[in-house]
């Protein structure tokens, strides 16, 4: 109950609407239920969910694995504070999670979700600064445009200006470089130069800012809803932690979305294997969305320094909270006894070829780019030019619409109002088949049909 009736309800006896709907638009469908790639409303309708939920639900929904797991720790215990008991649960998936990650990532502080997880990586890379001696490090570099996350800190570091007009009176505003954006690269330059030219940026940054008082750069190694799936050059990441060894700067790699899995390696670091990170934050499909979570992967060389420091000045109520690690044991487990990993890399090649060949039949497809299942279509005005829509068509969400009318769950979020472009993602749970793979095609394809001869601009 609510204290003003029947939960739903508002005072008059109406139904409460969703927090983000506005008056006068109409509802969104209501969810009852979800089984493996597909949700359906109260009404009985079907959609595909080519968001993951978005990008969350790597399993798909109703996985019996991971519900039997959260039922037996939740027969045993739900909470336990970690700052008085240890957890079998946290002890083992720390263990599974980083022998996944690989050499250099030996400790994982696991955290509710990936904003959570993008600050305590901050505090860590902070309090180590401070164990070794070097008080000065305070800035941490970002890339335009980026995201990670929502909280002030978060925010901080992510290169969107919308948010920054919103919400930078509240906070101290990281420097950006640009990010090695693929598609619209400025006058004079190739897809390899630009990207050589970001890499240079932040050599350029940290010397504008001092090279003693840079503590980090972060970046997403495969880009999330900011930059559209980029992927830059092999020489980029190459050139970034060559920059950052040698002025003392931790390369933090944000895989909240691209990480557990989903670009078809656990890391999307492993893709470069010559270049590792020194932190890493994961979230979204490490628990699948069965349970919120987080985790930020680091060497001992750090942990140990900050543990002798005097420890990790840093946490929350629900860190390594034992139900939730125990529902992530779960889903890496089953991720790896069912070869989804594997599936991501096989299902992203077909789903690429397709989406590729649907962009030559398409006005509006200008762009196809990413790794796995972690992928997106840029929208345009006119594919010679790489004009991009009106901004006020707002062309991302009324694709979206549209998708969701022929059965069709996509994600779509405009950074900086469209300033660098308009994307959809496309990136459907890790379980998806040859047969559901074609499915999505078509509804994609009907939909982007709907979409031209419905636009004007």
């Amino acid at each position: 109950m609510t204290e003003h009736g029947r939960i739903g309800d508002t005072p008059q006896g109406g139904p409460v609407q969703s927090f983000y709907a506005r008056k006068g638009t109409a509802r969104r469908p209501a969810i009852a239920r979800g089984e493996g790639i597909y949700l359906w409303d109260v009404g009985g309708r079907r959609y595909l969910d080519a968001s993951s939920g978005p990008v969350v639900s790597n399993l798909g929904h109703g996985n019996r694995r991971v519900l039997e797991a959260m039922r037996a720790q939740a027969d045993a215990v739900t909470f336990a504070y970690p700052g008085l008991f240890e957890s079998e649960a946290n002890v083992a998936l720390a263990d599974l999670v980083c022998k996944l990650a690989g050499p250099g990532l030996d400790r994982a502080f696991f955290v509710s979700g990936g904003s959570e997880a993008t600050e305590a990586a901050i505090k860590l890379a902070r309090q180590y600064s401070l164990a070794i001696g070097q008080p000065e490090r305070v800035t941490v570099i970002g890339r335009e445009p980026s995201y990670h996350g929502g909280t002030l800190g978060a925010l901080a570091v992510t290169g969107d200006h919308h948010a920054d007009e919103v919400f930078g009176p509240l906070m101290r505003s990281m420097p950006k470089i640009p990010a090695p954006l693929s598609y619209r690269v400025p006058p004079g330059h190739t897809v390899e130069s630009y990207a050589q030219a970001c890499a240079q940026a932040l050599e350029d940054e940290i010397t504008r800012q001092g090279p003693g008082t840079v503590l980090a750069f972060i970046m997403e190694p495969v880009g999330g809803l900011a930059s559209g799936a980029t992927v830059a050059p092999a020489a980029y990441y190459e050139a970034v932690r060559a920059t950052c060894d040698r002025h003392g700067v931790l390369l933090i790699y944000d895989e909240v979305m691209s990480g557990a899995g989903r670009t078809g390696t656990f890391l999307a670091a492993d893709h470069w294997p010559a270049v590792r990170p020194d932190l890493v934050t994961l979230a979204k499909g490490l628990a699948a969305g069965y349970t919120p979570f987080g985790a930020v992967l680091a060497p001992d060389r750090i942990v140990d320094a900050v543990v002798e420091a005097g420890g990790f000045l840093h946490g929350h109520t629900y860190f390594t909270n034992p139900l939730s690690c125990a529902v992530a044991h779960a889903v890496v487990s089953e991720m790896l006894d069912r070869d989804l990993i594997g599936n991501a890399a096989r299902m992203g090649r077909r789903l690429r070829k397709g989406l590729d060949a649907l962009a030559v039949r398409s006005r509006t497809v200008g762009d196809v780019r990413g790794i796995g299942l972690l992928l997106a279509i840029e929208l345009v005005a006119d594919k010679g030019s790489k004009r991009m829509l009106p901004p006020e068509l707002v062309a991302p969400a009324r694709l979206g619409a549209v998708a969701l009318e022929e059965g069709l769950a996509l994600y779509s979020r405009r950074t900086s109002h469209g300033k660098f472009g308009d994307w959809v993602m496309i990136t459907p749970p890790l379980i998806i088949d040859a047969t559901q793979v074609d499915e999505l095609l078509g509804l994609l394809e009907r939909a982007i049909a709907r979409f031209e001869r419905e636009i004007t601009w």
